[in-house]
Order: C-alpha cells, then sequence, then structure tokens
C-alpha cells in the first residue's frame, strides 16, 4: 500500500513541498482506515456516550466509569483480525497486550479480559488450525502477565472462512489520584519511550489492517504481524505501576498501531510533540533507518510525559524491571511535529494536519433487505439434537478452560455462566465475606447469523442480548465500548449492512441508557472468500451490589417462568443455520431498559435459584445449559419454532415464588410458565403443535450432545 495520490497531492498542497519518505509513510498509516476511520467516523455520531458515570469518554487509550465510591474501572477494545489469520498463535497474543498497555497507559492495573472470536464454518480444518492457534496465543499471553479472561464468545460463519475476527476487551482499576490521560500536559516536558527495543516487525500493521486480505497473505504480510513478549508485558505493568506510584508520568500513550509515529501523533492531537531524535530510540537491530524506527509496531513498549528532572528516576525503575529506556524527544509549542535522523530533519509537518488531517470517505449505501419467510421444519428430536450439538450452540469448555480466569482471585461468576463477575475488594467491609463485596460484571459478543439475517435489528438485539446476560448475574450495566467489524465500505451493499449495525447498536445502547464510551473499528475484512458478516462485538460492563448470583444450572424444585414470553419468527436462528431457510428476525422488546433492571433485581431474590438468557440455539438450548445430573425439567411450549427462536430480551427463571416474579415484571414483560423442574436429571419437552408429541433427553445424552467442540480439538 502506497500514499493515494489524492492524499499526496493534499500533503505537497499543505506541505509546500514533495514529503520525504518518512513523511510519506506516516501519512501512508497514519490516513489509513485503521487510523483515521476515514469511512466510518461519519457514522459514529449516532453513539451517545456521555452519563454521570463517564469520566473519560472516546478519544484516549480507554475509557474510564466510576463504579463505586473512590474507584474507577478503565474499559476498551481492540481487534486483530488480519494479524491473526496471518499467524494466529502471534496475531492473537499481540491484540491481548495491545488492549492490556492502554489500559496501563490511563493509569489503571488491569483486571479483566474478555475475547470475542469469529471463525468459517466449524467443520473446516482451516478454521479448526485457526481457532487453536488463536485460543492458544490468547491463553499464552493473558496466564503469563496474570490478567485472568473472563468472559468472552465464539461463533463459526462461512462469511469468516477467509479472515477471521479477534476481539479483545479489558478492564482496568484505579483510584481517581492515579488517572492519566494522553493530553499533553507542559511544553519543555521530555518524551520517554520505555519498554522492549525496537526492530522491524510489525511494519506497516496500520496499513495492512486497512486492506482486504489476499490470498498469499498467509505468507506475503507475515512481516505486517507483531511477535509479542508476555514476561516482558507482565514486567512493563509492574513497571507501569511503579511509575504511577511515584507520580512520575504526566501523560501515556501505548505503542500499537503506527507505532511510535501513531503514539506520538495521538500526543500531538491533543499537545504539541517535537520527537528530537529517532537515533535515540533503544533498537535491537542495526541499520534501521528513520521510516522503519517511527512505523516499527515492536511490542511491549510505551511512551511517557515526564518532567526533565524525573528523566532519571524513570530509567532507574526501566531497569530495575530491565526494560529499555530512551529519552526521545520534548513537548513544544510551535505547532509542528518534527523528527530527526542522524542529524537531519526527515519529519516536519503541522502536527493537527498529521494527526487529524486526512479527509472522510463519503460512500454510497445500499439499505439492507428483510429476508422473506421461507424455511421447512425438522422433527423434533432432530432439530434438538442438531441445535444443541451445533459449534455455535455447544459447550465453550475447550476454549475458556484453557484460559486462567482466577487469577488476581476476584472472579467470583466465571466463564461459562451469562456475565463473568468480579469482586470489588476495595470496597467491601473488611470483615465482609467476599460473597457480599461489590462487584463489576462483564459480558461480551456479537451473533454474526443475527446481523447476516438484518443487520439493524441484530445489532440492536445484540445490545440487549449482552445487557441480558449482565442482568442474568444481577449486575445493571452501566457502559459499553464496541468493536464494529465490516467487510470493505467501497462496496454499496457491504456499507450499507455496516452502517445498519452502528444505527441499530447506537439505538439499542440508547434504549438501555447504557452510554458507548469507546471502540474500535475493523473494516476491509474482505478475502478470496468474501466480505465478513456485519459483526458488532459490543462488551458492556455492569455494577453489582454483591457478587453472590444465580447460576444457569437448574437447582430442581422450583416453576420455570419465561420472562418475555414466546416467539415463533426463527430469522437468525441456529435452527435455520442448520436446516436451511429464511425469516424476518424476531421483534426487539420494546421497552429493554425497564427490562434489564427489573431482571438484575429479580436475579438477587432469595426464591430465585437459577436464571438463565435466551440467545443462540434458542430456548431449546437455555434448557438444555440448565440440565445437570440432578437436576432435570418437565417443560411445554406452543411450537417447535418458539423453542428455537432467539428473540432477545428473554430469560428463564427457576423460582420457588413464581407470584413475586409475575409481580415484578407487571407492565414491564410477558411471563409465561413453561413447566417445572424436578430431580430426574432428564429434560422432557412437550411441543404442543407436534402430532408426535414431545421427547425426553436425559443429562448423559445432552452432555454429549455439548462436546462438539471439545471432541473435535483433543
Amino acid at each position: 500500500m502506497t500514499l493515494a495520490e489524492s492524499d499526496r497531492e493534499r500533503v505537497v498542497g499543505e506541505l509546500g513541498r514533495d514529503p520525504t519518505r518518512a513523511e510519506a509513510a506516516l501519512f501512508e498509516n497514519l490516513w489509513s482506515e485503521h487510523c483515521a476511520y476515514r469511512s466510518s467516523l461519519p457514522l459514529l455520531s449516532a453513539f451517545d456516550s456521555e452519563s454521570e458515570d463517564v469520566v473519560v469518554g472516546p478519544g484516549d487509550d480507554a475509557a474510564v466509569i466510576e463504579v463505586g465510591d473512590g474507584i474507577y474501572a478503565t474499559f476498551g477494545v481492540e481487534s486483530h483480525n488480519h494479524p491473526s489469520y496471518v499467524d494466529p498463535f502471534d496475531g492473537a497474543a499481540t491484540g491481548v497486550g495491545g488492549i492490556v498497555r492502554d489500559t496501563l497507559s490511563m493509569g489503571a492495573y488491569p483486571v479483566a479480559l474478555a475475547d470475542c472470536l469469529y471463525f468459517g464454518g466449524f467443520e473446516r480444518e482451516h478454521s479448526r488450525y485457526l481457532l487453536d492457534g488463536v485460543v492458544e496465543g490468547i491463553s499464552h499471553y493473558g496466564n503469563a502477565i496474570g490478567v485472568p479472561t473472563v468472559s468472552g464468545s465464539t461463533a463459526f460463519h462461512e462469511g469468516y472462512e477467509g479472515n477471521p475476527l479477534v476481539n479483545v476487551a479489558c478492564v482496568g482499576l484505579l483510584s481517581p489520584d492515579r488517572l492519566v490521560t494522553a493530553e499533553a500536559q507542559r511544553p519543555g516536558n521530555r518524551l520517554v519511550l520505555v519498554g522492549n527495543s525496537t526492530g522491524r516487525d510489525g511494519l506497516g500493521g496500520a496499513s495492512f489492517a486497512s486492506e482486504d486480505l489476499a490470498e498469499d497473505a498467509e505468507t506475503e504480510d507475515r512481516p505486517a504481524v507483531q511477535v509479542g513478549d508476555p514476561y516482558a508485558e507482565k514486567r512493563l505493568v509492574e513497571t507501569n505501576e511503579a511509575l504511577i506510584d511515584a507520580g512520575l508520568v504526566q501523560s501515556a500513550r501505548d505503542l500499537g498501531a503506527a507505532g511510535l509515529g501513531g503514539a506520538s501523533s495521538e500526543l500531538v492531537a491533543k499537545g504539541r510533540l517535537a520527537v528530537a531524535s529517532t537515533n535515540a530510540v533503544h533498537q535491537r537491530e542495526p541499520g534501521m533507518n528513520a521510516t522503519e524506527i517511527l512505523l516499527a509496531e515492536s511490542q511491549e513498549r510505551m511512551v511517557y510525559e515526564v518532567d526533565p528532572e524525573n528523566v532519571d528516576a524513570v530509567r532507574e525503575i526501566a531497569e530495575k524491571y530491565d526494560l529499555g529506556c530512551s529519552d526521545i524527544g520534548e513537548v513544544t509549542v510551535d505547532g509542528r511535529y518534527v523528527c530527526e535522523f542522524d542529524g537531519d530533519v526527515v519529519v516536519d509537518a503541522p502536527a493537527e494536519f498529521l494527526a487529524d488531517g486526512a479527509p472522510l470517505n463519503d460512500l454510497p449505501m445500499e439499505t439492507p433487505e428483510t429476508p422473506a419467510t421461507d424455511y421447512d421444519l425438522p422433527a423434533l428430536a432432530e432439530a434438538f439434537e442438531a441445535v444443541v450439538a451445533s459449534p455455535n450452540a455447544a459447550s465453550k469448555r475447550w476454549i475458556y478452560r484453557q484460559y486462567d480466569h482466577e487469577v488476581g482471585a476476584r472472579t467470583a461468576v466465571r466463564p461459562g455462566e451469562d456475565g463473568a463477575v468480579l469482586a470489588l475488594r476495595e470496597l467491601a467491609d473488611a470483615d465482609a465475606a467476599v460473597a457480599d463485596a461489590p462487584g463489576i460484571a462483564l459480558a461480551a459478543g456479537a451473533n454474526p447469523n443475527w446481523t447476516a439475517c438484518e443487520p439493524y435489528a441484530g445489532a440492536y438485539a445484540t445490545a440487549v442480548e449482552n445487557a441480558t446476560n449482565l442482568a442474568a448475574v444481577g449486575a445493571e450495566p452501566v457502559a459499553a465500548v464496541d468493536c464494529l467489524n465490516g467487510g470493505n465500505p467501497e462496496k454499496s451493499d457491504v456499507y450499507g449492512g455496516f452502517g445498519a449495525i452502528v444505527d441499530g447498536l447506537a439505538d439499542g445502547c440508547r434504549d438501555l441508557s447504557v452510554p458507548v464510551v469507546g471502540g474500535n473499528v475493523s473494516l476491509y475484512n474482505d478475502s478470496e472468500a468474501g466480505p465478513i458478516p456485519p459483526t458488532p462485538t459490543l462488551a458492556v460492563l455492569g455494577t453489582t451490589d454483591t457478587v453472590d448470583a444465580p447460576g444457569s444450572a437448574l437447582a430442581g424444585d422450583g416453576t420455570l417462568l419465561l420472562v418475555g414470553g414466546h416467539d415463533e419468527r426463527l430469522g437468525g436462528s441456529e435452527l435455520l443455520a442448520e436446516f436451511g431457510g429464511s425469516d424476518a428476525f424476531p421483534e426487539v422488546p420494546e421497552n429493554a431498559g425497564d427490562l434489564v433492571a427489573t431482571l438484575a433485581r429479580v436475579a438477587g431474590d432469595d426464591s430465585v435459584s437459577a436464571v438463565h438468557d435466551v440467545s443462540d440455539g434458542g430456548l431449546a438450548v437455555t434448557l438444555a445449559e440448565g440440565l445437570t445430573a440432578d437436576a432435570g425439567a418437565d417443560v411445554s411450549v406452543p411450537s417447535l419454532a418458539a423453542l428455537f427462536s432467539e428473540a432477545p430480551g428473554r430469560a428463564v427463571v427457576e423460582t420457588t415464588d413464581p407470584a413475586a416474579v409475575r409481580a415484578a415484571f407487571d407492565g414491564v414483560a410477558d411471563v409465561v410458565e413453561i413447566g417445572s423442574s424436578d430431580d430426574s436429571g432428564t429434560l422432557a419437552i412437550d411441543i404442543g403443535d407436534v402430532e408426535s408429541g414431545g421427547v425426553a433427553f436425559d443429562h448423559d445424552a445432552v452432555a454429549a450432545f455439548r462436546e462438539t467442540i471439545a471432541a473435535a480439538m483433543e
């Protein structure tokens, strides 16, 4: 990829001369889609990003939300899609490293990760190869740095065959006095680079992420993939803590896309900065030129603004943790971004023009069509087994058991439930039990079947689904970050689908009163196999008064209520994905915010023993996931479609006081009694419109259905 001719003309007009080689490379990367959001920025104003809890909104390395008296949480998300296709292990691992450093740059300590993964058809050997490498990369990096992976999602869809997605979110914690931002504070301060030495790995990563994947990407684009060192990252985490503790940091940026050039240009957008000498950057490869030094995306590096008198103190701390440290520049007020190499000026450009001068794209957009209703239903037993055993609905235990989800001793609700919950020990009474501590909850994911069916409705449902996941563990959402993934925006139908998921997600979050405080956009996710489905990954953070949450497993002694009632539309369902056909997407709830808030309160009631949302695979999978060897259920639903519809905003509640649950949802949502739980270990399902009656499956049979991923990968 080279600087487009129209962009070159714009640069020449501003500079009054041809750009140098280093300048042209900087403009190419910083004005790329990946960095400048040239096609997506016009759409992002749809999101609301403010609330009384939001301390720092979009625009910094991570957002900051107040989650309790005297405690802030940072929240961010990023994608590492193209690199994870070319090199699944390193691509995924460095995605984790990047989002963790975004957390560090705000002064926070990382406490939780959520990974959302999307691959081609599971039956394909190449998809399983990518899955294996990506999961290994995430677990290797996350486990080594001591940050638990507690939530996420995994989906399989033919549209990802040539372009998987790896989206990673991170939550950190800090006290208000430790907050650091990317706004340069004072002229005369020094710019100090701390971390691993700079090499040639990851060169051109930003521009690589802004173009379609070619057929030979796995070999030709490998140099654009960064190589991570989690043990260096762990030392960087501790170094960052020590620097913040000592009050040595005035502002900070993580070195990610476009390397030092990208990080320093982001500081430029908020202050004024001159990098005095690229030669000063500590390097691990001899003979690097200015362009390579500026744009290399070598990992485990941070840039700090430091008072001149504190540079030596920063260097001492870096050396203590065996990390490199280079004094490379000075904050100035002249409005120029200047870089020198071997005594020559190789970059001299207006700071704001370099950081924010990329022209936005005005692209045509086609409105997606609503699918027609056209399908034939299979027999009940065949449908149940196929859907419960499908990779999208089957157990993800093989994936999350590779992650250390308990390091840090905060995790109260582990992976496998609707949402994860972590204890805020800082807010607990010294003598209180852990279960009585307040907590934060995290849920993340998206369903490509939903957005492939109807992008707007599917994205709206994504917001409702993640909020419902939090409510099921007793938490109410307070903020969200999104990772908006799409194909080539220059194709009007693809851009139309992308625009629809932006609007759907924005409207869903607005109706839930959940501000979208940050995010990431990844476009040009096209390959020889075609564009990906528009994929609006959403991560939602919630708060709860106690970490003692109900689980999804049935207790075996209650009435089963379906909150939200039945729906018989099958658009976007796993049933149609398995057996073919089309249908309109189910209706989304009109009062999603009230529904979620009520469900969160009901989940904390003493009479409620289990809560589980209805999503992938519909009611059939919800019931299958609640089955244990000692707890079964006898349920009745009006139709096969009602059993497999994936209408959002619904949950199954097991309770010994159904009247109280009905009263709580009066005027908020329909509540339908679907049966009762018992100690049989058997799931019996009766379908009202099926002449042959119902079916029954014992726990062992259902457990075997759900082991599809583990059986293929082990």
